[in-house]
């Protein structure tokens, strides 16, 4: 079942961006693209743990600004890597405010701030 809680208003994650956000279940990063579709991972690159809400939103994927591994924001894969994904949530717009499904991000480990 969906529990979804409200994280943010959409104005708190800038149009093609992202911010890393506390939820009482953790740190979530979550991602806008320039259509207003917001986007919920974990924060760190499998590859050297990069910090994702610091990459650049590029339409529905994300660039790691370590070693520019780019990510499917819609699952988590890295795209031209043979190993390498993170851990997506589900999440959506609701009257102007991001809601994630705390019933995804309770089954995780705790991520770092």
């Amino acid at each position: 079942m969906t529990q979804w809680i409200d994280v943010a208003p959409l104005d708190d994650v800038p149009a093609r961006g992202a911010r890393m956000l506390k939820t009482a279940h953790g740190c979530v990063a979550v991602f806008r693209t320039a259509d207003d579709e917001v986007f919920a991972l974990d924060n760190a690159c499998p590859h050297k743990q990069g910090p994702l809400a610091e990459g650049i939103v590029h339409g529905k994927s994300v660039t790691c600004p370590l070693h520019n591994w780019v990510f499917s924001l819609e699952t988590g894969m890295a795209q031209g890597q043979d190993v390498g994904q993170v851990t997506t949530y589900p999440a959506r717009v609701d009257a102007g405010r991001i809601l994630i499904d705390a019933a995804q991000l309770t089954g995780r480990a705790v991520a770092a701030e």
